[in-house]
């Protein structure tokens, strides 16, 4: 299992993770927002990872 995270003061709203993963979404208030937290495959979750420019999505596996 792997936890993600987006640190709201870090996103910039760029949108770059939502391009190459659908786990994620940019809301209302222009930050990038899960539809899970929890996920048993990294996926495209690390990719979203490392795609993002300010560094604001983490990845721990649990």
């Amino acid at each position: 299992m792997f936890k993600i995270s987006v640190d709201k003061e870090k996103c910039i709203g760029c949108g770059a993770c939502v391009a190459v993963c659908d786990n994620l979404e940019i809301k209302d208030d222009g930050k990038a927002h899960l539809k899970k937290t929890e996920v048993e495959k990294e996926g495209c979750n690390k990719e979203a990872s490392d795609t993002c420019p300010v560094q604001a999505i983490e990845v721990k596996e649990l």
